[in-house]
């Protein structure tokens, strides 16, 4: 078995700074795979050109805002996933208190929808912020499988959550997340042998090299079979805060000539999805 690879730039169409550079990204061939946050104003023209340069995104299913951007509004109509204005909370812990698996699922088909719409089918699916996975109170990992299985979906669930949670998960945590491979086998659910991401913020990384190094580590440590790294590329200035410092990084990143010497030194093979 050989050690796959998929590059993921998220958060296309997030706002028009990102979605240029996630564009840029794909057009280059530093990524090979990216996914849309469809309830964006800037999702349609993200769409436009995504198709394009012949990239099919994933459906990046998002019910939650950013913070420094004007407050989302769910393509499913007002829910109980909604703050009374009818926008969706900045807050994945007020999501993960109120939400129902109803109406989660609800809003993920009205965001599939509008992909179809405009001629953009995914084949997989995976999770803004990290909220279908009950980081942030409750989970909607079996709803979730279930609604794959039913479009005949892959989903970003990692076999191995090790290398993205740092290490072990807690017992609970670890329960949780065993149940859930399990379900996506039974179901078919096609799902990556592990992801990572950084996790870090720029204070605590204090560099650019620092995050580099770190991704050099993960690449060396990547396992076989399929595994993903999905990164969030963006320019410093369409980002407020120093989240947007570690943005730019990461699209400095996808651009070093040491990212590629070392892609070539580990003979990692490129591609563009987990699924067969």
């Amino acid at each position: 078995m050989s050690r796959r690879l998929v590059i993921t730039a998220d958060d296309l169409g997030r706002e028009p700074g990102t979605t240029e550079v996630v564009l840029g990204l794909l057009a280059e061939g530093h990524v090979t795979a990216t996914t849309l946050i469809c309830v964006s104003p800037a999702a349609g023209r993200a769409a436009e050109r995504v198709k394009e340069l012949g990239v099919l995104p994933r459906l990046h299913v998002t019910l939650t805002s950013e913070r420094d951007v004007p407050r989302w509004r769910p393509l499913g109509g007002p829910t109980g996933l909604t703050d009374p204005d009818g926008t969706l909370s900045d807050d994945p812990f007020v999501l993960g208190a109120r939400g129902e698996a109803a109406d989660v699922i609800r809003e993920a088909d009205a965001q599939l929808r509008w992909m179809r719409a405009r001629d953009l089918a995914p084949v997989a699916a995976d999770s803004h912020a990290g909220t279908l996975y009950g980081l942030h109170g409750r989970s909607w990992l079996a709803e979730t499988l279930h609604w794959c299985a039913r479009h005949g979906f892959a989903f970003r669930l990692p076999r191995d959550p090790e290398p993205y949670a740092g290490g072990p998960l807690p017992p609970p945590l670890a329960a949780a997340h065993e149940r859930a491979v399990a379900l996506a086998d039974e179901l078919g659910v096609a799902i990556p042998r592990t992801i990572a991401t950084n996790r870090r913020t720029a204070h605590e990384l204090g560099s650019y090299e620092r995050l580099r190094d770190d991704y050099l580590r993960r690449l060396a440590d990547l396992p076989e079979g399929t595994s993903e790294l999905f990164l969030h590329p963006s320019r410093e200035d369409a980002v407020a805060g120093p989240d947007g410092v570690v943005r730019a990084w990461e699209a400095r990143l996808l651009r070093d000539p040491a990212w590629h010497t070392a892609l070539a030194r580990e003979d990692v093979r490129l591609t563009g999805g987990w699924w067969p």
